[in-house]
This record gives structure tokens, sequence and C-alpha cells, in this order.
């Protein structure tokens, strides 16, 4: 019988669906690393998300198959795995529409100072008298990735009414920024003419500290970062240096280079506005994830030798 580690917290849909093919399915959301390091080895395929590091500690073994239930592969040494003949996919689509709604939302708490009004009036402050926000229609929002769930925030703020810049490695097509009303540009003229930049890039050697001190002086003294990517693309140094002096007049971190965080300076910074990185947690995109990664477990397994 195929046997496969579920080593994260998995919509039960996706498991049952495992078990209703015939898969004897490990459920074990609450592993740890060196729990994990030791026992992958055992099984056909694993399904993990960011709660493990997925390294070959022990070679290939049993495996034949890793499934990241979300979009970043980042946690999975790919290359490795892969000279080993193990196959490594993800579930990319599973969370667009719920990471760009997330950015969306953190777009409008920075724009109204939702969250920092909020906490005052349960404190029995009424600060109608002192709250200036301002509207998202006609601002310009800068979107750097511009792949699924970049391209899904460029159509959201464009509904919005909002302009729209992109800037990608690749050329984004022609189609997608008539859709948007968009123009393509370079990094330096997106964050000089951007009201709120979005960093929706994957985590690897090029975009690895790709906002930093430099980038962050050249955007507006009025505008908003928001990350709801990997942590690492921006330089959480230069952003609290950014924060402290009035470079940028805030920011929202979904994720950060050390998860959970511990520089306290910077969250608890009064211009930031940090979440525990939610952007993929919504019941609709937890259970896609959970059907999807399922889906490609039978199918691999179904369709290679045992």
């Amino acid at each position: 019988m195929r046997k496969v580690l579920v080593a994260c917290r998995l919509d039960q849909a996706g498991v049952e669906m495992m078990k209703g093919a015939g898969i004897d399915v490990a459920y074990r959301e609450d592993i740890s690393q060196e729990e994990f390091d030791g026992i992958y080895a055992n099984y056909d395929a694993v399904i993990v998300r960011s709660n493990v590091r997925v390294r070959p500690v022990r070679g290939r073994g049993n495996l034949r198959l890793i499934v990241r239930a979300g979009v970043g592969l980042d946690n999975i040494d790919v290359s490795g795995f892969t000279s080993l003949g193990v196959r490594v996919l993800n579930t990319p689509d599973a969370v667009t529409r719920a990471v760009a709604e997330l950015t969306i939302g953190l777009m409008l708490c920075l724009a109204r100072d939702i969250v920092r009004l909020s906490g005052e009036l349960k404190l029995g402050k009424w600060s109608k008298a002192q709250a200036q926000g301002v509207e998202l229609a006609g601002k310009t929002v800068g979107v750097i990735g511009c792949g699924r769930i970049g391209g899904e925030v460029a159509r959201l703020a464009m509904a919005l009414g909002m302009r729209v810049l992109v800037n990608d490695v690749v050329r984004v097509s022609q189609d997608f920024l008539e859709q948007v009303k968009g123009r393509q540009v370079d990094l330096e003229t997106l964050l000089r003419e951007s009201d709120f930049v979005t960093v929706h890039v994957p985590l690897n050697p090029s975009t690895r500290g790709l906002i930093g001190e430099k980038e962050l002086k050249l955007m507006k003294r009025t505008a908003y970062l928001i990350n709801t990517a990997r942590g690492d693309v921006v330089r959480e140094e230069a952003l609290k240096r950014a924060l402290r002096e009035g470079w940028i007049a805030g920011a929202a971190l979904d994720v950060f280079s050390k998860e959970p965080p511990e520089d306290v300076e910077l969250l608890r910074h009064p211009k930031l506005l940090p979440t525990p990185h939610i952007g993929a947690q919504t019941s609709e995109a937890q259970r896609i994830a959970g059907i999807e990664a399922a889906k490609l477990v039978i199918s691999e397994l179904g369709t290679r030798s045992a």
C-alpha cells in the first residue's frame, strides 16, 4: 500500500480523498523538525506547508514525491531532491485570491489607519478629529511580481479605481496590461511613482533583499509598502530605519525573515501593521489547497511504480 505523510495541517477533504484512493495516510500536523527528518524517507510521498524544512538528510529512501500545500518552495531543497529523482510540486492556484484579498485589506487599513483608530476607541478615546485617511481610488499601486497573486492584486486594485504599475522579470502580456489599464515599468520607476508598493515575488537568490535602503529611499514619503510574499525579500533593518526616519509613511508585513518574528522594535513601531503570515488562512483557500495536494498525490503515486 502506498504511504503518505501529511506533515502539516491539511483540510480533511484532502485527507479523506487520499484514503478513498487506497492510500495509507499518516496525519502529523504538529510534527517536529527532528522527527520529520527521521521518518520522511519511509513514505512514498509527503505533504508539507512552511512548518518544516524538507532536506535530503536521509537521502531518498522510499520517497517519490513532495507536495507543498501552498505557493512557495523556499523551505524545500528542490534541486537536492530532484537530483535524487523525487518530484516536488505545489498548489499555487489555491491561495491566489486569499493572499490578494489580504493585500488589498492591508492597503485599506494603512490608508485609513483602521487598526490604530479601532484600538484607541476600545480604550475609550474618540479620535475622529485626528483621523485623516486617504482613498485608494486615484492612487497608484506598484505591483512587484505579476504572477498569479500579483496579477489578481492588480485586477482588484483596478476595480477600486487605482492606477496600476507592474514590474516583473518577464514581459507581462499586453492583454493583461490592457485588462488592468496598467503599464509595465522598471523597478526604480515603480518605486518613485507608486503610492502603495506591494511585493509578490518568490524568494530566490535574485529576490532576497530586493527591497533595501536604496529602494526605500526611492519611494515617496507618503507611500506605503506591503509584503505578503516572503520575509527575506525586504531587508527588515532598512525598513526599520525607513519607518523611524520617515522615508515612507508606513508598511504592512504578513511575512518576516524569522517566523515568529523576534524583532520587537520593528513589530511595535507605530507605522507598521504586522499580521502573523495569514495570507492563505481562509477556509476556502485551505480546502482548495488540501484537495489539490491530494489530487497531486493520487495522480503521481497512481502513475508511478510502487
